[in-house]
């Protein structure tokens, strides 16, 4: 079954996966497949169909919220899909590349054992991985997870970030921004270097497409430097450097670039112009991290950069964010606030759910509250120390959803799948 869909798949467009998925997963006796990828925003399910006939045959959109499909997307593991004695077997799988949660297959098999479950897994990871390999040269996917024209600035920096999730035994990363489809200046990253972490976020000035070229620029300066070999302060100074001669102090970008050493917890940062970060402890404990800012990249303004240390402890949380999380209000009130953003975060860590599963709440709270619509955006990038060590890693899957409550998980024990790692953001 594996086999002959991984031999069709280089030669086939994605709009021919459903079918393709069927005749070969027919092998193994599951009569139907159908594909459901998550929206950009991620509040529903929508069919992935060969054809428009196919469609109209199922149902194109399940919403998250309120549906066994949208639990099963939320929290991760199997489920089934058709109520018990109907005599038909039909399971919701989730779809994962990596840690990223790209949606779910509904598999309808003759046969409900631990092995037929087993295989759905199998067949679900499959199917993601030809997912992902097929969406950059899709249009037909980007514009299927897409509920409205997105703008030009979007457009860019959607094609420029890295995954939203990613998780090894040392470390889980997760990130969410808002508005998904006008965002422009915010741009976040993280990159893993052996035992160091690399972390920063980035809020350019303005809210139009300058602002997004200025997240762009900073973004691509920070990862040029970055892989160079620059330090922390470098990083800054190549970003500055970049925006300079390119917008002669014209335009400027505030940020935290960060790297976490995960074999000893210690934190080092340079804050230039930026909210400090926040470290969660024991899911009760807040603190602001303090450090003297520099300027805004961009400025010029001639203030030193300092370099700062926190040592963290095995599980806290390192939380970066922009001023459109905390200064989101409604009409005639009062901001979203600080305080409540990380009440937000404790309490919903506190009821188990995965991290990207927090964020994915956390934004369309920040929208509720703002009635649905920015005037900023909205990012933040949170990531968890874990420890030192790479295995086991079944903490990292707990954290991001991943850890299955279906029989495979049983058979393959509590191992990590280390091809489980990353999540890459939609567009």
């Amino acid at each position: 079954m594996l086999a002959d869909l991984l031999h069709a798949s280089h030669l086939m467009p994605v709009e021919a996966l459903p079918a393709q998925a069927s005749a070969c997963a027919a092998a193994a006796g599951f009569h139907q497949v159908l594909i459901y990828l998550a929206d950009l925003q991620r509040t529903k399910l929508c069919l992935l169909a060969e054809s428009e006939e196919a469609a109209r045959r199922h149902e194109a959109e399940l919403p998250i919220e309120g549906t066994v499909a949208g639990r099963v997307y939320q929290y991760g593991g199997l489920m089934p899909a058709s109520p018990a004695g109907t005599g038909e077997f039909e399971w919701w799988v989730p779809l994962l590349d990596g840690t990223e949660r790209l949606g779910l297959l509904r598999v309808s098999a003759r046969h409900n054992d631990p092995g037929v479950r087993s295989d759905m897994e199998a067949l679900a990871s499959l199917v993601a991985l030809i997912i992902v390999s097929k969406r950059v040269t899709s249009d037909a996917l980007a514009m299927l997870v897409r509920a409205r024209p997105m703008s030009l600035a979007a457009e860019m920096q959607w094609n420029l970030l890295p995954p939203r999730t990613y998780a090894d035994g040392r470390v889980a990363i997760s990130a969410a921004l808002e508005p998904a489809y006008d965002i422009s200046g915010d741009v976040f990253d993280y990159a893993v270097d052996g035992p160091s972490v690399h972390l920063a976020i980035f809020d350019a000035m303005g809210h139009d497409t300058a602002a997004g070229l200025s997240g762009a620029l900073a973004l691509g300066a920070c990862r040029n430097a970055r892989r160079q070999g620059l330090d922390l302060i470098g990083e800054g100074e190549a970003v500055e450097s970049a925006l300079l001669e390119q917008y002669d102090h014209q335009r400027y970008v505030t940020g935290i670039l960060a790297r976490l050493d995960t074999r000893t917890g210690i934190l080092r940062w340079v804050n230039r112009g930026h909210h400090p970060p926040i470290v969660i402890r024991d899911n009760r404990w807040v603190t602001h991290l303090a450090c003297t800012p520099g300027h805004p990249m961009g400025t010029d303004l001639g203030l030193p950069s300092t370099v700062c240390h926190e040592h963290l402890q095995p599980r806290d949380r390192i939380v970066l964010y922009t001023d459109g999380i905390t200064e989101a209000r409604r009409r005639g009130g009062r901001e979203f606030g600080v305080a409540r953003f990380t009440d937000f975060l404790i309490r919903h860590h506190a009821d188990g759910l995965p991290v990207p599963e927090t964020l994915r709440r956390l934004v369309h709270a920040v929208l509720e509250y703002h009635e649905g619509r920015l005037q900023d955006d909205a990012t933040v990038l949170m990531s968890e120390w874990i420890g030192p060590a790479l295995e086991p890693a079944r903490e990292a899957a707990d954290l991001t959803g991943l850890a299955s409550d279906g029989p495979g998980e049983a058979e393959r024990g509590h191992g990590y799948d280390q091809v489980h790692g990353h999540e890459r953001p939609g567009a």
